[in-house]
Order: C-alpha cells, then structure tokens, then sequence
C-alpha cells in the first residue's frame, strides 16, 4: 500500500536505504550492530541475509565463535572464543582484518571486513566488565561489528559485580550505533488481529509464564509467512537522533545453491498492518475519515437547512431607537401571565 503523500514516500525510502546500508556492511553505516534475537525468534535468518550480501559486495566475514562448533557455511574464517583470554582473542582476529592505512583523513578502505558475533551471553557472563573494552578494542573504520545477543537467555554476574553497576545489556545497548530486534512475522500478525478484535495480545515463549520445555518457532508455525523475520531498527546517527522503524525482511533459503540478497520491505506494506496504518494515512493525505454513516449533506437536505427560520429570528432586524437587541415573545395558553415580572 502506498502513499500518495511525496514527503510520506520519501521517508519510507529513505528508511528502506537505511536498513540496507546496515544489512550491506559497507560505508561505516553501523560500526557495531547489536541483533536482540530469543528461542521464538533466533538470528539465523537475518545472519544468512548479512552472508547473502557479504559475498555480493565482496567483503570478507570472520565469525568469533562463543557457542558454536562449527564454521557457518557464509563465514570466510571461524575464530574460536570461548574459554580463552580476550586478548589471545583479539590477537588472532586482528591478523584478519584487511589491511588499511589511510593517507588522507576521508579515505575509505578498498576492501572491508564484517565480524560476526555469534553469542555475546557467555562474554557478558565471564567477564561483563571487560565487554565494552573488548569491543571497543576490535573496532577499526574498515571494519564493521555484527553482535547477538540472547535475551531470553539469563545473565550470571559473578558476586563482584555490584548493583550500582548497569547490566550487561544496557551498556551494549549503549555502545551500539543500530539495535535490531527480530520477531516472527508469525506472532506479529496473530498480535495484530487481537489488537483488531480488542482482545489481549498473545505471549510466547517466556513471557507466556507457563510451565514446561520451552520450544521455540516449529517450521509449520510460520508456514504462511516463509521464513519471513520482522527487523525492528532503531538506527542512532551521529547528531544523537534516533531512526526507528520496522521491516520485513524474506530471505532467500540458505539451503540453495547461490543464495542471494533476499526481499525487504516496511511492516505496514504488508496487508495486515497496512489496513491499521490506512486511518492515519488517509488524515495525512486530507481525505475524509472512515466511518460508519455519512458525514456529508445532499443537495435536498442543504437547501432544506438554508429554508429553516431560527428562533427570534425577528428579533436581529434593527428597527431603530437601539431595540435591535430586544427579545420577541409570544406566549402560549399554558403560559401564566404575571403582571409583577411584566413591570420588571
């Protein structure tokens, strides 16, 4: 569905660019990108993306491993995290990294480098003191950072860490130039029709507060909708204003021979949120509100309001000596008459 307003267009365009950049690992749109996935709704889909369009645009992927065993099918190379020193760590990943020495202060690197975070749970656990120095210290103009983060996962912090100190979570939230959370396009639209209905939205996973195996999104639940994720971005720029707003990103299946960039497009594109949108949409283009009866007159029934004589009608004519303003008053044959009020 799209807007006949040009500024309305514009802006949509502009946030659809904004995504891309982030998903394209390329002009410095992100230093560091902070992905907030759950069990209902994990990051697979949107790290295939950033694969996708990684081999595209040529850029090299190295994977720091915290949780995982084996090197995804995207990655150029796979670093292995867990269990070792930070600076063992950031020693064998800098000796990846493409080499840049800029001679002029605006020069870009010719070729660019993604490092793909898989788990930031375990770090933050270990050692959450060290995680904004461990990031920070692995950060170069030619590379960008793509980081996961769990957050139904719980957080352990070792006795030394005092309350005064922010969680985990709130300092990479902090630090991050573009938080994406995802969600299942599945549970977004069974959210939008009890919103429609006026009914109590519907939870999973941990915020379903039942009791039992948590399991998260089976392949048949989101059969409708593929493999469909929705990408909720909050862009920070550089004058400190924020860009928010909402996708859906399709991509393609990972299982295929040559997988390629896949599909994206705003949430209120699709049908189901669209018509919740299509109120605000039609005020903004200045067209009259939806509603039930008509608002307007027929031409019988404005020339039947012009021939309707108010009240006292009569008593708006000015006649002069500055009675204009008087009151006329015929009284009926239930009315009482009284000499006294008369004289008043």
């Amino acid at each position: 569905m799209a807007s006949a307003n040009p500024s309305s267009a514009h802006a949509r365009s502009h946030s659809l660019l904004l995504l891309q950049k982030i998903l394209n690992l390329r002009d410095a749109a992100s230093p560091l990108t902070l992905v907030l996935d759950s069990l209902e709704q994990t990051a697979s889909s949107l790290l295939s993306e950033l694969y996708a369009r990684a081999k595209v645009s040529k850029t090299k992927v190295i994977y720091v491993s915290f949780a995982t065993a084996k090197k995804p099918r995207g990655a150029h190379v796979l670093v292995k995290a867990a269990g070792r020193d930070l600076r063992t760590v950031r020693s064998e990943l800098v000796a990846h990294y493409p080499s840049f020495r800029p001679t002029q202060a605006k020069e870009k690197p010719s070729q660019r480098a993604a490092v793909i975070i898989d788990s930031l749970n375990s770090l933050a656990t270990a050692d959450s003191r060290s995680l904004a120095a461990f990031l920070s210290s692995i950060l170069t103009p030619a590379v960008s950072i793509v980081a996961v983060y769990h957050t139904d996962v719980p957080i352990v912090l070792p006795k030394a860490v005092t309350d005064y100190e922010p969680p985990p979570l709130t300092v990479l939230s902090h630090l991050a130039t573009a938080v994406l959370r995802l969600s299942s396009l599945h549970h977004e639209v069974e959210r939008q029709k009890a919103r429609d209905r006026a009914l109590q939205e519907p939870e999973w996973g941990l915020r379903e507060e039942r009791e039992g195996i948590l399991v998260g999104l089976r392949p048949g639940t989101s059969a409708e909708h593929g493999r469909a994720v929705v990408v909720d971005m909050e862009l920070r720029r550089r004058s400190g204003r924020t860009v928010p707003e909402k996708f859906i990103l399709s991509p393609c299946d990972p299982r295929a021979d040559n997988p390629g960039p896949g599909r994206l497009c705003l949430l209120t594109d699709h049908p189901m949120f669209s018509k919740a949108g299509a109120g605000d949409e039609a005020g903004e283009d200045g067209g009259e509100p939806e509603s039930t009866f008509n608002l307007g007159l027929t031409e019988k029934q404005r020339k039947d309001r012009e021939g309707v004589v108010l009240p006292y009608f009569d008593a708006q004519t000015d006649i002069g000596a500055g009675e204009g303003g008087r009151i006329l008053y015929d009284m009926g044959r239930e009315d009482d008459f009284d000499d006294e009020e008369d004289e008043i």
